[in-house]
C-alpha cells in the first residue's frame, strides 16, 4: 500500500520518467529470463505490477483533468 502513496507523490514528469525507466527494467529482466541469468522470477511479475500503478495513476490524473 506505500508503494502507490509513494507514486502518487510524484509529479507528472517524475511519473513519466519512472515508467520509462521500469519499462526498460522490465526488457532487461525478460533478455535475461531468455538467457537463463535471471534467478528470482517474481521480479518480473513485481515490474509488471508497478508499471500497472504507475499508469493507473497517470489514468487518474487524466480523468480528474478532464472532468
Amino acid at each position: 500500500m506505500a508503494e502507490i502513496d509513494d507514486i502518487r507523490a510524484l509529479n507528472d514528469e517524475d511519473l513519466a520518467e519512472e515508467l520509462e525507466s521500469t519499462q526498460k527494467g522490465m526488457m532487461n529482466l525478460r533478455f535475461r529470463v531468455a538467457t537463463m541469468q535471471l534467478t528470482n522470477v517474481n521480479e518480473i511479475r513485481m515490474a509488471r505490477k508497478r508499471i500497472a500503478r504507475i499508469m493507473t495513476v497517470i489514468r487518474e490524473r487524466e480523468i480528474v483533468e478532464s472532468s
